[in-house]
């Protein structure tokens, strides 16, 4: 099948420095993994040359490397992101004293700004005609003037900065999408104010899910007081329906952010006479009418420097801009939204009002991590409406997240919960049960001072889950189990006298003669195979093939319990090699194990490689003696504190040359003393398994204990 050849990156700007890079930032770039460019450039002729080496790393240049990318097609990375990386290197690179990153990201955006206003491109034109027709479009200067009128030197970088807008739009599919991509750089070109308070970008999209922006009607207010950089308000400006004709409020103390906010909607198509945004706290309602949704990021404050009363104060100032039928979606501080507080102190009244006036709807324990430059900021949300007395119903949904990881997938099913409660005018939906979160009375909450909005027992529906009600025949099975088990090992004690390996001193005339794997491998006596990169994501429980991975091989986890399955191992991983039966699977990190696989057709993860026994060896090498002589070898020679690895590799490892009739003989013992062990294992398994069943249906409350058999009541 003929490759389509794509086209290749043209120079952004004449005579800018080269950008070098090493094979990570190079997988980094191609969203590939770390081993796969070092394949590359040693499968394909023209990949290109690295242009100097630093610590014995070669460097390329990354534009013939994005040359190379987007004309073979290699790589996982969109060609115009590739573009736009290379823009945004770019104007890292420019980054000095003069030009601080505030002002690179504010002329940049209000560039890709004026560029979507005018709809035509800015390269070719002097910085003074730049200047004038922002002027002419915002003769006021409230979001593009200032910032263009901040550069330096405007002669030598204004038409720098004039062509990196131009090849980012054009990189683009739109001007919104290179000014996005400006603000999700903003860490690297040095901005660190503008994304300080900001969540991770799986947050703002899962509060912008939940909030119900795109149900709202026509013509709808949404508002977002604290707007920092935005964020929050083009997430919701996205997931609003086309042509939806709302109205953007937004509001912030920086008037630096407030005309980022204003170039941030103008250059995602909204009408100038349908967005307000104020320098300060309150938003411009008297202008454009109250909010119909509200969603707010409280700002933040150190946990020594909080007040809850002054964080509950400030949430119930925002509930003064909601009307009947408006909604409000707020995150702050979990230890004053969420936690326990002291019974009857003024924070917790306060908090309790919500309850009593019906406007609290929903109270969540979020994952920890949701602001990446607070990592010990534990948040959580409300969910706010004000309803008609008539319409109350005394319910609110509590749900804990917090031990949850912050993945799109947990945050996904956090907003699929809030919609069906939302969906069901906040009395519930018994089809569509919340997966995560209880419906408690509200009174159940207000009756109890200072206590936590969190929830003290599993959701109902969870008792009905496969898992819950097959629980007491998984206990049963496993009980069974047991028995047989010990039957096992009563007959094999009766059947077999104690165990006995005849261990003596070696006398001085027999001296055993020594070896090495690198002489085995030498003398094909042994083969080396290596093992294979997966990604985490495709390892699963219920997968075709088993994986043993460097855990499995230090008996850490239990071989069979990673699998993958065999489609994404097709199409994902077609160089990777099974084990035949009696591999020794081996690793070194992080520290020395074996591991005989008996059965074979198993897939072996890197760090781990395999030592695969030749068959016609002569003398034989037998695979459960081999493992455990390197197991006593590498215990001699093992990493010390402080070391990066052990002081002999495993191919250097010396190891006793067995006679044919002497590793029989260890075998043999080796053999009985596996079969014992794994008999033993097998119980300890399901010991194991039988506790953790047990106590987690106590724990959780769908499962009793009867009377046993010569107890009383």
């Amino acid at each position: 099948m003929t490759s389509t050849r794509k086209e290749a990156v043209p120079p952004i700007v004449p005579g800018l420095p080269v950008w070098r890079i090493t094979y990570a930032e190079i997988a980094t770039l191609a969203k590939v993994r770390r081993p796969v460019p070092t394949t590359w450039s040693r499968r394909h002729p023209d990949f290109p040359a690295p242009v100097s080496h630093e610590d014995g790393r070669p460097l390329f240049d990354a534009r013939a490397v994005v040359d190379w990318l987007t004309t073979t097609g290699r790589g996982n990375a969109d060609p115009r992101h590739l573009r736009g990386e290379l823009a945004l290197y770019t104007l890292a690179a420019w980054r000095t004293p003069a030009l601080s990153a505030s002002v690179l990201v504010g002329a940049l955006t209000a560039l890709i700004c004026l560029r979507r206003q005018l709809d035509v491109p800015l390269s070719g034109q002097s910085w003074d005609a730049v200047l004038t027709q922002a002027d002419d479009l915002d003769p006021e200067d409230m979001f593009l003037s200032a910032e263009l009128s901040a550069v330096p030197e405007p002669d030598r970088i204004g038409p720098e900065l004039t062509a990196l807008a131009d090849e980012l739009t054009e990189a683009a599919y739109t001007p919104a999408e290179a000014f996005d991509w400006v603000l999700e750089a903003r860490r690297r070109l040095g901005s660190h104010d503008l994304a300080a308070d900001e969540p991770t970008p799986a947050v703002v999209r899962a509060l912008a899910a939940l909030s119900g922006v795109d149900t709202l009607d026509e013509a709808s207010v949404v508002a977002t007081p604290h707007s920092r950089s935005g964020d929050l308000l083009a997430a919701l400006h996205a997931r609003a329906a086309e042509d939806s004709g709302h109205t953007y409020l937004a509001a912030d103390p920086d008037p630096a952010r407030a005309r980022l906010v204003r170039r941030r909607m103008l250059v995602r198509g909204v009408n100038e006479f349908d967005l307000g945004v104020t320098e300060g706290e309150d938003l411009p309602v008297d202008d454009w009418g109250y909010p119909h949704l509200l969603i707010c990021l409280l700002p933040y404050e150190s946990a020594e420097n909080r007040s809850p009363q002054s964080v509950l104060e400030q949430v119930q100032a925002l509930t003064d801009y909601l009307d009947e039928g408006s909604t409000a979606v707020v995150l702050g501080p979990a230890d004053v939204l969420v936690r326990p507080f002291p019974g009857h102190s003024e924070a917790d009244r306060l908090r309790r009002s919500f309850l009593r006036n019906g406007l609290l709807k929903a109270a969540v324990s979020l994952p920890d991590g949701a602001f990446p430059y607070r990592p010990g900021y534990r948040t959580a949300l409300w969910v706010l409406a004000r309803t008609p007395a008539e319409h109350r119903t005394g319910l609110v949904l509590l749900a804990d997240y917090s031990a949850q990881p912050l993945t799109d997938v947990v945050l996904d099913v956090l907003a699929e919960d809030i919609t069906i409660w939302r969906a069901s005018r906040w009395r519930g939906d018994r089809h569509h049960e919340p997966r995560r979160a209880v419906i408690v009375p509200a009174k159940d909450l207000d009756d109890r001072p200072g206590a936590a909005f969190t929830t003290q027992h599993r959701p109902p529906m969870a008792r009905y889950t496969r898992g819950v009600i097959e629980r007491p025949v998984r206990i049963s099975a496993l009980e069974q189990r047991l028995t047989e088990l010990h039957e096992q090992v009563r007959q094999r004690v009766d059947l077999r006298t104690a165990l006995s390996t005849q261990a003596v001193l070696r006398p001085d005339d027999q001296p055993v003669r020594r070896t090495t794997v690198r002489r085995l491998l030498d003398d094909r006596r042994l083969r080396r195979r290596p093992g294979h990169r997966f990604a985490d994501e495709h390892l699963t429980a219920d997968g075709h093939y088993t994986v043993l991975t460097p855990d499995e091989v230090l008996g850490i986890a239990r071989p069979g319990g990673r699998r993958i399955d065999r489609g994404v191992l097709l199409t994902g991983y077609e160089h990777a090699l099974f084990t035949e039966p009696g591999d020794i699977v081996v690793t070194t990190s992080p520290r020395f194990g074996t591991y005989v696989d008996e059965a074979g057709l198993s897939l072996v993860a890197a760090p781990a490689r395999i030592l695969r026994v030749h068959p016609d060896a002569d003398p034989p090498v037998l695979p459960r003696v081999l493992a455990a002589l390197l197991r006593s070898a590498a215990a001699e020679y093992a990493r010390t504190s402080g070391a990066v690895r052990a002081s002999r590799g495993i191919e250097d490892l010396l190891i006793p040359d067995l006679s044919r009739r002497e590793a029989q003989r260890f075998d043999s013992v080796l053999a009985e003393i596996e079969s014992r062990a794994h008999l033993l294992r097998e119980q300890s398994a399901a010991l194991d398994d039988l506790v953790r069943l047990t106590a987690a249906g106590l724990a959780d409350g769908t499962l009793t204990l009867q009377n046993l058999p010569g107890t009383d009541d």
